[in-house]
């Protein structure tokens, strides 16, 4: 007597499996929204060895605009900016995205800067980061997202971060 090529009862157990593991599961939203965000309080240590390094510790905001989960939401960041101007620098930091005062979102991030020698001989930052969302409320509970932050110079105060990824909002009860 031959075995059959497929056990009936495994694929029965695999199919159910299967099944139960994508209903209430959904789909990821691109995430593309950029703020210019507007420093409301800082604090800066400079060190005084000539390098031009300084930590920056700052409370800025702005509003989102793009697509994705985040567009329109108040932004708010509370970060860490380690600089060696022309050199490089490790910004770090939480964003929260607020609809109201019930719906928050908290966002971890850190990013990596490295100045290289433009064409016209003048230093570019090259930044390139990660950021994940750490947690919820209200309609924003459940949700789960990664992406890549970057930081650009809007002039010398504001800043736009942009932030490019993935976000899932768990679906609501």
């Amino acid at each position: 007597m031959q075995k059959p090529l497929v056990n009936v009862r495994k694929l029965a157990t695999l199919t159910l499996f299967a099944a139960s593991f994508t209903v209430g599961t959904a789909m990821a939203d691109p995430l593309n929204v950029q703020a210019t965000m507007v420093p409301k309080e800082q604090i800066k240590l400079d060190l005084k060895d000539g390098s031009g390094h300084f930590v920056l510790m700052v409370r800025r905001e702005g509003t989102a605009s793009g697509a994705g989960l985040l567009d329109g939401e108040q932004i708010i960041e509370y970060g860490r900016h380690d600089i060696v101007p022309g050199v490089s620098g490790d910004p770090s930091g939480y964003l929260v995205a607020t609809k109201g005062e019930s719906n928050v979102a908290y966002l971890k991030w850190t990013v990596r800067a490295v100045f290289l020698t433009g064409k016209d001989g003048k230093p570019e930052i090259n930044d390139n980061g990660f950021g994940e969302v750490v947690s919820g409320i209200g309609s924003f509970k459940g949700l789960k997202g990664a992406g890549t932050p970057h930081i650009k110079a809007a002039n010398p105060t504001d800043r736009v971060f942009i932030l490019e990824g993935q976000m899932v909002s768990a679906p609501q009860s």
